[in-house]
């Protein structure tokens, strides 16, 4: 992954860490269905008129729609609509990541590097920590929800990898028709017609502003970046930078929301920091008295695509 696509992946962990946040706010007594419903039949409405649809087959579109929109974010509102606060939510849901890499190990023979396990140990290390410094009681069906929605995102991770769209923004737009329907049918038979109707009747400024957040901030910039970085990037490289995204809704929750992180917490979060650096290779031990610094060179560099030229610095008293 070059210097460009590694601060696009960072900017991607900031939309989303704080997302996690916009939705709490905006649900409220919604049905979380509904409100997921709401939420892509605007992405749909706003962009399907300007964005073409990408030239994949529309088994992968749909793919996409139902694992990595309806599924991931049907289970994580309604695991938060059952109790699961925010910033945990937000660090739960990021099992995703070593999700994603086994799968694509499995599926698309994407193999991870020494680095890139050694990354995600690390990261996993943490979100275990930071999990157990929570403290408090979060209802065991809402834990299951979220675990769900991380493997629904992982799954959808890889059939975006396969896919390979040369444009992200349109692989997100089009993939969300999939989900408005399906969404409401479900809102309508679990939470019944009476209660999806109070909660358009009572549709108010809060669920209002989080939903212009959540279609253009965390979906259309967030998803359209991510789905192009999975098209240039193996699954591999990418998903570690997401381990971000529980840093930056610990924080978010903690600002908006009153919840204040454990020494654990920051404990877990500098681990997760750490993990992404290892797994992405940002900086790389070889010996003693040399570093390097890895730095992916496109074509346009005058280097070939693909190769990552690093250049050894001795450290030389002679110098």
């Amino acid at each position: 992954m070059n210097r460009r696509d590694a601060l696009l992946a960072a900017l991607v962990a900031l939309l989303w860490g704080v997302n996690f946040v916009a939705i709490d706010l905006g649900m409220g007594d919604m049905p979380p269905l509904l409100f997921l419903a709401v939420r892509f039949a605007a992405v749909v409405l706003i962009a399907i008129w300007f964005v073409p649809r990408p030239r994949v087959s529309w088994t992968k579109l749909v793919g996409v729609g139902a694992f990595m929109s309806l599924g991931q974010f049907g289970f994580l509102y309604a695991s938060m609509a059952l109790g699961m606060p925010p910033g945990l939510a937000s660090l739960v849901l990021q099992a995703q990541v070593v999700l994603t890499i086994l799968i694509a190990a499995g599926v698309l023979r994407e193999r991870p590097t020494p680095a890139q396990i050694a990354g995600v140990v690390l990261g996993s290390v943490g979100l275990a920590v930071v999990g157990v410094g929570r403290g408090g009681h979060v209802p065991l069906i809402a834990l299951l929800l979220c675990l769900a929605g991380a493997l629904s995102w992982a799954i959808g991770n890889v059939i975006a990898r396969a896919a390979k769209a040369p444009g992200g923004l349109g692989m997100t737009v089009w993939s969300g028709l999939v989900v408005p329907v399906p969404a409401l049918a479900l809102a309508l038979l679990i939470d019944g017609p009476d209660r999806v109707w109070l909660g358009i009747a009572h549709f108010g400024w809060a669920a209002a502003l989080s939903t212009v957040y959540t279609v253009i901030g965390a979906t259309l910039v967030g998803y359209g970046i991510y789905n192009g970085l999975l098209a240039r990037n193996p699954a591999s490289a990418v998903a570690p930078w997401i381990l971000l995204v529980p840093v930056v809704g610990i924080a978010s929750a903690w600002l908006v929301r009153g919840e204040v992180p454990t020494p654990g917490e920051l404990a877990g979060g500098a681990l997760l920091v750490a993990g992404v650096i290892v797994a992405t290779g940002v900086i790389r031990v070889r010996r003693p008295g040399t570093f390097r610094i890895a730095r992916a060179r496109s074509a346009s560099e005058g280097g070939e695509p693909g190769v990552t030229p690093d250049e050894p610095v001795r450290r030389d008293a002679r110098a």
